[in-house]
């Protein structure tokens, strides 16, 4: 039997287990998640918040949006990532054998009915299907099919997710050159500046953070004209540079030129109502930076004549 097979037999003894321990909500369905899922998404819907628009569809309770379905049962956020416990053992095969490279190829959801606030949402999943090796542009590898079956806290079923991933052997590197001893210094990625947004970056070469005002209707970023009126009459409002988190993520990869990483980048709301989206400045403790933490403004000149805006924990 060759390796190869040896890994595929090996793999297809779990079609048909269940890929993970059944798992359950930390918490049920509510509001307060559907309000802030549907403001990060910008999903205007008012049968998401409004008692009426529901009212009239038919609910006496908060609905959550269906593509909600994953969310409830997701794992608790770890920076080191998930716990073994967490993870699938069938991955590891296949981490084992070289393919460790890992990449989700497609995500198909099927929706049994709404999920209405206070449903304790659970799933199980099944390993469907492991396909035979496929030469791929990341590498070769194999495509694991995951299907997952979410129910409620009467055990109904209320949706169902096919989710695929590529397990792949990243191509192995050419031997590389003798290396040259000396630092490459590589240009800090510029943006591409328009008519619309000049005044946005000439502004920061003041150290001035503006905003577009549409006749005291502040937008963020730059547009041509206003998005609810039209309009192309506006002026700017220098921001005063205080504001929150919204939300924020920590780059890892891929590591670009001219960044230290980690590096947290914020959604901040500005005291003025906007949210800008920017680094945190340099030295900024990763474990510090939470959503809802004050932050001001600081300017970072990044190279002469190039001045970019960064938050500071206040």
């Amino acid at each position: 039997m060759t390796e190869q097979s040896d890994l595929l037999t090996r793999a297809r003894e779990w079609l048909g287990r269940e890929a993970t321990a059944a798992t359950t909500a930390r918490d049920p369905v509510n509001q307060a998640m559907i309000r802030r899922w549907a403001e990060a998404m910008g999903d205007a819907n008012p049968l998401w918040h409004d008692p009426a628009a529901r009212a009239e569809q038919g609910f006496d309770t908060p609905v959550a949006p269906p593509a909600m379905l994953e969310v409830w049962t997701m794992a608790p956020y770890r920076p080191a990532g998930r716990t073994e416990e967490e993870g699938m053992a069938v991955l590891k095969i296949f981490d084992d054998a070289g393919y460790f490279g890992v990449v989700a190829t497609n995500i198909e959801q099927e929706y049994i009915r709404y999920l209405r606030e206070g449903d304790v949402i659970s799933y199980r999943t099944v390993i469907s299907e492991i396909s035979d090796e496929k030469k791929t542009g990341l590498g070769t590898g194999h495509f694991v099919t995951i299907d997952y079956e979410f129910t409620d806290q009467n055990d109904e079923l209320v949706g169902r997710m096919k989710f695929r991933v590529l397990k792949f052997r990243p191509p192995e590197k050419a031997a590389a050159p003798e290396k040259d001893t000396k630092p490459k210094k590589f240009a800090h990625p510029r943006p591409a500046i328009t008519h619309d947004n000049a005044f946005f970056w000439d502004g920061l070469k003041e150290r001035k953070l503006l905003i577009q005002s549409f006749g005291g209707r502040l937008v963020h970023p730059p547009v041509p004209a206003c998005p609810e009126t039209g309009s192309f009459d506006w002026t700017t409002v220098e921001a005063s540079g205080r504001g929150t988190i919204h939300s924020f993520v920590v780059m890892h990869h891929p590591q670009l030129p001219g960044f230290a990483y980690p590096l947290p980048v914020a959604l901040v709301e500005l005291a003025e109502g906007v949210r800008i989206v920017a680094n945190m400045i340099a030295g900024t403790k990763v474990e510090d930076v939470a959503i809802g933490k004050p932050v001001t403004l600081d300017f970072v000149e990044v190279e002469p004549d190039y001045v970019l805006p960064a938050f500071r924990l206040a």
